[in-house]
Protein backbone atom coordinates (compact mmCIF):
# COMPACT_ATOMS: atom_id res chain seq x y z
CA UNK A 1 0.00 0.00 0.00
CA UNK A 2 0.88 3.54 -0.78
CA UNK A 3 0.47 7.17 0.88
CA UNK A 4 2.04 9.58 -1.09
CA UNK A 5 -1.05 10.07 -3.31
CA UNK A 6 0.78 9.90 -6.60
CA UNK A 7 -1.33 10.31 -9.65
CA UNK A 8 -1.41 8.89 -12.84
CA UNK A 9 -4.08 9.47 -15.13
CA UNK A 10 -4.65 6.98 -18.61
CA UNK A 11 -6.28 7.07 -21.04
CA UNK A 12 -7.34 3.64 -22.76
CA UNK A 13 -6.65 1.83 -25.97
CA UNK A 14 -9.34 2.74 -28.61
CA UNK A 15 -8.19 6.81 -27.66
CA UNK A 16 -4.00 6.39 -27.67
CA UNK A 17 -3.41 2.69 -28.42
CA UNK A 18 -4.96 -0.12 -30.74
CA UNK A 19 -8.53 -1.04 -29.81
CA UNK A 20 -9.85 -4.09 -27.96
CA UNK A 21 -13.29 -3.01 -28.19
CA UNK A 22 -15.98 -5.51 -30.08
CA UNK A 23 -18.48 -4.03 -32.69
CA UNK A 24 -20.73 -5.23 -30.46
CA UNK A 25 -19.74 -3.07 -27.53
CA UNK A 26 -23.12 -1.09 -26.04
CA UNK A 27 -22.76 2.02 -27.60
CA UNK A 28 -25.28 3.50 -25.24
CA UNK A 29 -22.25 4.11 -22.51
CA UNK A 30 -19.59 4.83 -24.70
CA UNK A 31 -16.83 7.00 -24.01
CA UNK A 32 -17.34 7.42 -20.35
CA UNK A 33 -14.85 8.75 -17.82
CA UNK A 34 -14.32 6.33 -15.20
CA UNK A 35 -12.51 8.06 -11.91
CA UNK A 36 -10.02 4.99 -9.80
CA UNK A 37 -9.86 6.24 -6.31
CA UNK A 38 -7.59 3.19 -5.02
CA UNK A 39 -3.97 3.49 -3.18
CA UNK A 40 -2.41 0.53 -3.29
CA UNK A 41 -0.64 0.58 -7.13
CA UNK A 42 -0.69 -3.26 -7.94
CA UNK A 43 -4.72 -2.93 -7.63
CA UNK A 44 -4.97 0.22 -9.72
CA UNK A 45 -2.42 -1.98 -12.48
CA UNK A 46 -5.08 -4.34 -12.86
CA UNK A 47 -8.10 -2.24 -13.20
CA UNK A 48 -6.45 -0.32 -15.91
CA UNK A 49 -5.54 -4.20 -17.43
CA UNK A 50 -8.71 -5.35 -16.89
CA UNK A 51 -10.10 -2.42 -18.77
CA UNK A 52 -8.29 -2.50 -21.60
CA UNK A 53 -9.01 -5.98 -22.20
CA UNK A 54 -13.08 -5.36 -21.94
CA UNK A 55 -14.79 -3.77 -24.96
CA UNK A 56 -15.82 -0.42 -23.20
CA UNK A 57 -15.13 2.62 -24.22
CA UNK A 58 -13.63 4.29 -21.55
CA UNK A 59 -11.29 6.48 -20.04
CA UNK A 60 -9.74 6.21 -16.71
CA UNK A 61 -8.16 8.38 -14.43
CA UNK A 62 -6.82 7.80 -11.20
CA UNK A 63 -5.97 8.95 -7.81
CA UNK A 64 -4.69 7.27 -4.33
CA UNK A 65 -6.63 9.46 -2.01
CA UNK A 66 -10.07 11.20 -1.74
CA UNK A 67 -8.25 14.53 -1.38
CA UNK A 68 -7.38 14.30 -4.72
CA UNK A 69 -10.01 13.04 -6.62
CA UNK A 70 -11.97 15.78 -4.82
CA UNK A 71 -9.82 18.42 -6.84
CA UNK A 72 -9.35 16.90 -9.93
CA UNK A 73 -11.99 19.88 -11.01
CA UNK A 74 -14.84 17.49 -12.81
CA UNK A 75 -17.56 15.09 -12.43
CA UNK A 76 -17.05 11.61 -13.36
CA UNK A 77 -20.00 9.76 -14.71
CA UNK A 78 -18.07 6.47 -12.71
CA UNK A 79 -16.17 6.38 -9.51
CA UNK A 80 -14.10 3.08 -8.50
CA UNK A 81 -13.89 3.50 -4.76
CA UNK A 82 -11.66 1.84 -2.71
CA UNK A 83 -13.09 1.48 0.79
CA UNK A 84 -9.66 1.47 2.03
CA UNK A 85 -7.90 4.96 1.80
CA UNK A 86 -5.41 6.90 3.70
CA UNK A 87 -8.36 9.67 4.28
CA UNK A 88 -11.32 7.56 3.84
CA UNK A 89 -11.95 4.40 5.16
CA UNK A 90 -15.46 2.50 5.14
CA UNK A 91 -18.68 3.93 4.05
CA UNK A 92 -17.52 7.19 5.65
CA UNK A 93 -15.12 7.49 2.40
CA UNK A 94 -18.46 6.26 0.63
CA UNK A 95 -20.70 9.00 2.15
CA UNK A 96 -18.27 12.16 1.15
CA UNK A 97 -18.04 10.72 -2.67
CA UNK A 98 -21.64 10.73 -2.61
CA UNK A 99 -22.24 14.27 -1.48
CA UNK A 100 -18.95 15.33 -3.63
CA UNK A 101 -20.45 13.56 -7.04
CA UNK A 102 -24.29 13.41 -6.34
CA UNK A 103 -24.66 11.97 -10.29
CA UNK A 104 -22.36 9.41 -10.59
CA UNK A 105 -22.58 5.79 -10.62
CA UNK A 106 -20.24 4.63 -7.18
CA UNK A 107 -18.76 0.85 -7.58
CA UNK A 108 -16.87 0.09 -4.22
CA UNK A 109 -14.37 -2.16 -4.73
CA UNK A 110 -13.44 -4.62 -1.52
CA UNK A 111 -11.56 -7.67 -0.02
CA UNK A 112 -12.84 -11.86 -0.04
CA UNK A 113 -13.69 -10.98 3.38
CA UNK A 114 -15.69 -7.66 3.41
CA UNK A 115 -18.37 -8.87 1.21
CA UNK A 116 -20.82 -7.60 4.34
CA UNK A 117 -19.19 -3.89 3.58
CA UNK A 118 -19.84 -4.10 -0.13
CA UNK A 119 -23.66 -5.19 0.67
CA UNK A 120 -23.79 -2.41 2.97
CA UNK A 121 -22.22 0.38 0.46
CA UNK A 122 -25.15 -0.67 -1.88
CA UNK A 123 -27.92 0.54 0.41
CA UNK A 124 -26.14 3.77 1.18
CA UNK A 125 -26.28 4.77 -2.08
CA UNK A 126 -23.39 2.54 -4.17
CA UNK A 127 -24.75 1.10 -7.46
CA UNK A 128 -22.72 -1.87 -6.49
CA UNK A 129 -19.81 -3.46 -5.12
CA UNK A 130 -16.96 -6.08 -6.50
CA UNK A 131 -14.69 -7.86 -4.57
CA UNK A 132 -11.34 -7.30 -5.80
CA UNK A 133 -9.98 -11.04 -6.32
CA UNK A 134 -12.99 -11.80 -8.46
CA UNK A 135 -12.81 -9.77 -10.76
CA UNK A 136 -11.94 -10.08 -14.29
CA UNK A 137 -12.01 -8.00 -17.82
CA UNK A 138 -16.07 -8.95 -18.77
CA UNK A 139 -17.38 -8.64 -15.52
CA UNK A 140 -15.36 -5.33 -14.84
CA UNK A 141 -17.04 -4.05 -17.95
CA UNK A 142 -20.41 -5.20 -17.39
CA UNK A 143 -20.91 -3.84 -13.91
CA UNK A 144 -19.40 -0.39 -14.85
CA UNK A 145 -21.98 -0.59 -17.69
CA UNK A 146 -24.74 -1.58 -15.91
CA UNK A 147 -23.95 0.77 -13.10
CA UNK A 148 -24.08 3.45 -15.05
CA UNK A 149 -27.09 2.68 -17.29
CA UNK A 150 -28.93 2.18 -13.81
CA UNK A 151 -27.81 5.66 -12.59
CA UNK A 152 -28.60 7.34 -15.69
CA UNK A 153 -32.44 5.77 -15.52
CA UNK A 154 -32.14 7.20 -11.75
CA UNK A 155 -31.38 10.11 -12.70
CA UNK A 156 -34.24 10.69 -15.86
CA UNK A 157 -36.58 9.19 -13.19
CA UNK A 158 -35.30 12.38 -10.68
CA UNK A 159 -35.61 15.24 -12.97
CA UNK A 160 -39.12 13.59 -14.57
CA UNK A 161 -40.46 13.48 -10.96
CA UNK A 162 -39.48 17.22 -10.32
CA UNK A 163 -40.93 18.00 -13.81
CA UNK A 164 -44.29 16.92 -12.47
CA UNK A 165 -43.80 18.57 -9.08
CA UNK A 166 -43.22 21.46 -11.01
CA UNK A 167 -46.28 21.06 -13.24
CA UNK A 168 -48.34 20.75 -9.94
CA UNK A 169 -47.01 23.72 -9.28
CA UNK A 170 -47.89 25.22 -12.17
CA UNK A 171 -51.16 24.20 -12.19
CA UNK A 172 -52.11 25.56 -8.62
CA UNK A 173 -50.72 29.38 -10.18
CA UNK A 174 -52.92 28.87 -12.69
CA UNK A 175 -55.69 28.07 -10.39
CA UNK A 176 -54.78 31.03 -8.07
CA UNK A 177 -54.40 33.59 -11.03
CA UNK A 178 -57.29 32.44 -12.99
CA UNK A 179 -60.26 31.67 -10.86
CA UNK A 180 -64.13 31.28 -11.12
CA UNK A 181 -66.25 34.40 -11.35
CA UNK A 182 -68.73 34.65 -8.14
CA UNK A 183 -71.75 35.58 -9.64
CA UNK A 184 -75.46 35.37 -9.05
CA UNK A 185 -76.87 37.09 -12.13
CA UNK A 186 -76.86 34.50 -14.69
CA UNK A 187 -78.19 36.91 -17.02
CA UNK A 188 -74.04 38.26 -17.07
CA UNK A 189 -71.62 36.79 -19.72
CA UNK A 190 -68.01 36.52 -18.07
CA UNK A 191 -65.71 35.43 -20.99
CA UNK A 192 -61.71 35.47 -20.06
CA UNK A 193 -58.37 33.99 -21.55
CA UNK A 194 -54.67 34.21 -20.58
CA UNK A 195 -51.75 33.15 -22.42
CA UNK A 196 -48.64 32.59 -20.58
CA UNK A 197 -45.89 34.31 -21.78
CA UNK A 198 -43.63 31.96 -24.53
CA UNK A 199 -40.33 29.66 -23.00
CA UNK A 200 -41.14 29.95 -19.91
CA UNK A 201 -41.96 27.32 -17.04
CA UNK A 202 -43.98 29.59 -14.94
CA UNK A 203 -46.74 31.51 -15.28
CA UNK A 204 -46.59 35.28 -14.57
CA UNK A 205 -47.90 37.70 -12.63
CA UNK A 206 -51.22 38.91 -14.48
CA UNK A 207 -54.60 38.37 -12.74
CA UNK A 208 -57.91 38.79 -12.64
CA UNK A 209 -61.47 38.17 -10.63
CA UNK A 210 -64.92 38.72 -10.67
CA UNK A 211 -67.25 38.47 -8.14
CA UNK A 212 -70.88 40.28 -7.34
CA UNK A 213 -71.82 41.85 -4.00
CA UNK A 214 -75.09 41.51 -2.38
CA UNK A 215 -76.33 45.21 -3.96
CA UNK A 216 -75.84 43.25 -7.32
CA UNK A 217 -73.49 45.10 -8.34
CA UNK A 218 -70.80 43.17 -10.70
CA UNK A 219 -67.32 43.87 -9.23
CA UNK A 220 -64.16 42.95 -11.86
CA UNK A 221 -60.43 43.59 -11.52
CA UNK A 222 -57.48 42.82 -13.74
CA UNK A 223 -53.36 43.61 -12.64
CA UNK A 224 -50.48 42.32 -14.08
CA UNK A 225 -47.38 42.21 -11.41
CA UNK A 226 -44.34 43.96 -13.23
CA UNK A 227 -42.03 40.74 -13.90
CA UNK A 228 -42.25 37.35 -14.99
CA UNK A 229 -41.70 34.24 -12.43
CA UNK A 230 -42.37 32.81 -9.13
CA UNK A 231 -42.31 35.60 -7.37
CA UNK A 232 -44.85 37.73 -9.41
CA UNK A 233 -47.13 35.30 -10.05
CA UNK A 234 -47.53 34.39 -5.98
CA UNK A 235 -47.68 38.13 -5.36
CA UNK A 236 -50.75 38.04 -8.11
CA UNK A 237 -52.06 35.13 -6.29
CA UNK A 238 -52.13 37.16 -3.03
CA UNK A 239 -52.96 40.05 -4.44
CA UNK A 240 -56.16 38.83 -5.73
CA UNK A 241 -57.32 36.68 -3.27
CA UNK A 242 -56.94 39.94 -0.75
CA UNK A 243 -59.16 42.23 -3.63
CA UNK A 244 -61.82 39.23 -3.14
CA UNK A 245 -61.63 39.30 0.29
CA UNK A 246 -62.49 43.59 0.79
CA UNK A 247 -64.48 43.40 -2.35
CA UNK A 248 -66.82 41.09 -0.66
CA UNK A 249 -66.41 42.85 2.89
CA UNK A 250 -67.97 46.32 1.48
CA UNK A 251 -64.92 48.15 1.12
CA UNK A 252 -64.91 51.39 -1.23
CA UNK A 253 -62.66 51.03 -4.63
CA UNK A 254 -59.98 54.01 -3.14
CA UNK A 255 -59.71 51.78 0.14
CA UNK A 256 -58.89 48.59 -1.52
CA UNK A 257 -56.80 49.88 -3.52
CA UNK A 258 -54.72 51.49 -0.42
CA UNK A 259 -54.77 48.11 1.05
CA UNK A 260 -53.65 46.14 -1.73
CA UNK A 261 -50.55 49.05 -1.67
CA UNK A 262 -50.11 47.58 1.66
CA UNK A 263 -49.72 44.31 1.09
CA UNK A 264 -48.17 44.43 -1.83
CA UNK A 265 -45.11 46.51 -0.49
CA UNK A 266 -45.41 43.73 2.97
CA UNK A 267 -44.87 41.04 0.31
CA UNK A 268 -42.74 42.21 -2.16
CA UNK A 269 -39.40 40.68 -2.30
CA UNK A 270 -37.67 43.50 -3.79
CA UNK A 271 -38.28 47.27 -3.46
CA UNK A 272 -38.87 47.45 -6.96
CA UNK A 273 -41.71 45.53 -7.39
CA UNK A 274 -44.91 46.98 -8.47
CA UNK A 275 -48.82 46.03 -9.82
CA UNK A 276 -50.75 47.70 -11.80
CA UNK A 277 -54.68 47.31 -11.04
CA UNK A 278 -58.22 48.45 -12.48
CA UNK A 279 -61.12 47.78 -11.18
CA UNK A 280 -64.58 48.55 -12.46
CA UNK A 281 -68.00 48.41 -10.87
CA UNK A 282 -71.43 47.67 -12.86
CA UNK A 283 -74.63 47.69 -12.41
CA UNK A 284 -76.14 45.97 -15.34
CA UNK A 285 -79.87 47.14 -15.08
CA UNK A 286 -78.83 50.56 -15.60
CA UNK A 287 -75.44 50.13 -17.59
CA UNK A 288 -73.51 52.28 -14.68
CA UNK A 289 -69.82 51.90 -14.27
CA UNK A 290 -67.64 52.77 -12.14
CA UNK A 291 -64.12 52.48 -12.91
CA UNK A 292 -60.52 53.47 -11.34
CA UNK A 293 -57.05 52.48 -12.78
CA UNK A 294 -53.87 52.28 -10.60
CA UNK A 295 -51.43 52.73 -13.83
CA UNK A 296 -53.52 49.80 -15.80
CA UNK A 297 -54.51 50.47 -19.18
CA UNK A 298 -58.50 51.44 -19.34
CA UNK A 299 -61.08 48.74 -20.53
CA UNK A 300 -62.53 49.30 -23.64
CA UNK A 301 -66.24 49.73 -24.02
CA UNK A 302 -67.53 46.85 -27.09
CA UNK A 303 -70.74 47.91 -29.01
CA UNK A 304 -71.64 46.38 -32.35
CA UNK A 305 -70.79 49.82 -34.16
CA UNK A 306 -67.76 51.12 -32.41
CA UNK A 307 -65.39 50.45 -30.27
CA UNK A 308 -63.49 52.78 -27.41
CA UNK A 309 -61.64 53.31 -24.34
CA UNK A 310 -63.62 54.03 -21.11
CA UNK A 311 -62.85 57.46 -19.55
CA UNK A 312 -60.31 56.82 -16.19
CA UNK A 313 -58.30 58.82 -14.19
CA UNK A 314 -55.25 57.27 -13.60
CA UNK A 315 -53.23 57.05 -10.54
CA UNK A 316 -49.87 55.75 -9.92
CA UNK A 317 -49.23 51.69 -9.61
CA UNK A 318 -49.21 49.94 -6.55
CA UNK A 319 -46.33 50.24 -4.95
CA UNK A 320 -44.66 52.91 -6.80
CA UNK A 321 -45.32 55.66 -4.24
CA UNK A 322 -46.03 53.84 -1.26
CA UNK A 323 -48.53 55.89 1.55
CA UNK A 324 -48.50 58.80 -1.07
CA UNK A 325 -50.75 57.36 -4.59
CA UNK A 326 -54.22 58.59 -4.86
CA UNK A 327 -56.60 57.27 -6.81
CA UNK A 328 -59.70 58.68 -8.36
CA UNK A 329 -62.63 57.22 -9.63
CA UNK A 330 -64.52 57.65 -12.70
CA UNK A 331 -68.20 57.01 -13.58
CA UNK A 332 -69.53 56.34 -16.72
CA UNK A 333 -73.02 54.63 -18.56
CA UNK A 334 -71.91 52.18 -21.26
CA UNK A 335 -74.83 51.49 -23.88
CA UNK A 336 -77.61 49.04 -23.61
CA UNK A 337 -76.47 45.71 -24.92
CA UNK A 338 -72.79 46.70 -25.02
CA UNK A 339 -69.39 44.94 -23.19
CA UNK A 340 -66.60 45.59 -21.18
CA UNK A 341 -63.14 44.26 -22.21
CA UNK A 342 -60.24 44.58 -19.61
CA UNK A 343 -56.90 43.33 -20.67
CA UNK A 344 -53.27 43.72 -19.79
CA UNK A 345 -50.18 45.37 -21.28
CA UNK A 346 -49.54 42.29 -22.77
CA UNK A 347 -52.11 42.64 -25.72
CA UNK A 348 -51.11 45.87 -26.87
CA UNK A 349 -47.24 44.88 -26.52
CA UNK A 350 -47.63 42.11 -29.02
CA UNK A 351 -46.20 42.04 -32.33
CA UNK A 352 -47.59 43.24 -36.01
CA UNK A 353 -46.83 41.51 -39.40
CA UNK A 354 -44.70 44.10 -39.78
CA UNK A 355 -42.57 43.93 -36.34
CA UNK A 356 -43.85 46.72 -34.92
CA UNK A 357 -46.05 46.55 -31.86
CA UNK A 358 -49.32 46.13 -32.06
CA UNK A 359 -50.07 49.34 -29.42
CA UNK A 360 -53.25 50.25 -28.31
CA UNK A 361 -54.59 52.51 -31.68
CA UNK A 362 -54.61 49.00 -33.77
CA UNK A 363 -55.38 46.76 -30.47
CA UNK A 364 -59.11 49.12 -30.60
CA UNK A 365 -59.24 48.27 -34.65
CA UNK A 366 -59.08 44.69 -34.00
CA UNK A 367 -61.54 44.75 -31.49
CA UNK A 368 -63.52 46.90 -33.35
CA UNK A 369 -63.45 44.83 -36.59
CA UNK A 370 -64.55 41.79 -34.68
CA UNK A 371 -67.56 43.76 -32.59
CA UNK A 372 -70.49 41.86 -35.07
CA UNK A 373 -69.97 38.74 -33.72
CA UNK A 374 -72.65 38.60 -30.78
CA UNK A 375 -71.34 35.13 -29.09
CA UNK A 376 -69.02 36.88 -26.16
CA UNK A 377 -66.94 33.58 -26.23
CA UNK A 378 -66.00 33.71 -29.77
CA UNK A 379 -65.66 37.55 -30.00
CA UNK A 380 -62.92 37.08 -27.10
CA UNK A 381 -61.16 34.07 -29.16
CA UNK A 382 -61.48 35.25 -32.71
CA UNK A 383 -59.92 38.58 -31.13
CA UNK A 384 -56.76 36.56 -29.20
CA UNK A 385 -56.19 34.52 -32.73
CA UNK A 386 -55.91 37.73 -34.43
CA UNK A 387 -53.39 38.77 -31.67
CA UNK A 388 -51.66 35.37 -32.16
CA UNK A 389 -51.48 35.10 -35.61
CA UNK A 390 -49.86 38.32 -35.90
CA UNK A 391 -47.13 38.08 -33.14
CA UNK A 392 -46.62 34.62 -34.26
CA UNK A 393 -44.81 33.52 -31.09
CA UNK A 394 -42.38 36.50 -30.76
CA UNK A 395 -44.03 38.03 -28.06
CA UNK A 396 -42.91 37.03 -24.28
CA UNK A 397 -45.08 38.68 -21.80
CA UNK A 398 -48.01 37.21 -20.83
CA UNK A 399 -51.52 38.26 -22.05
CA UNK A 400 -54.77 38.61 -20.03
CA UNK A 401 -58.20 39.38 -21.29
CA UNK A 402 -61.52 39.49 -19.36
CA UNK A 403 -64.57 40.21 -21.15
CA UNK A 404 -68.29 41.52 -19.35
CA UNK A 405 -71.20 41.54 -21.40
CA UNK A 406 -75.03 41.95 -20.20
CA UNK A 407 -77.71 41.97 -22.28
CA UNK A 408 -79.93 45.06 -23.14
CA UNK A 409 -82.68 46.11 -20.63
Amino acid sequence: MIADGRRAVTSLPGQNGPSHRSPDADRSVAGIVILLIEDDPGDALLVREHLADSDLDARLDHVGTLAQGFGIGYEPECILLDLHLPDGRGLDALHRVLRQWPHAAVLVLTGLNDAATGSAAVAAGAQDYLVKDQVDAALLARTIRYAVQRKRVQTAERRLGDSRLQADENTRLQRGLLPKPLLADTAVTVVSRYLPGQQRSLLGGDFYDVVQTTDGVIHAMIGDVCGNGPDEAAMGVGLRFGWRTLTLAGLRKVDRMRLLEQVLVAERPHDGMFATVCTVGVTPATGEVVLLSAGHPAPLIVTRDRVYPAPVIYGPGLGMAPGRARWRETTVTVPAGAGLLLYTDGVIESFCEDGTRLGEDRFIDLAASLATIDDPGRYVDALMAGIQTADAGRHSDDTAVLYLHWPAS
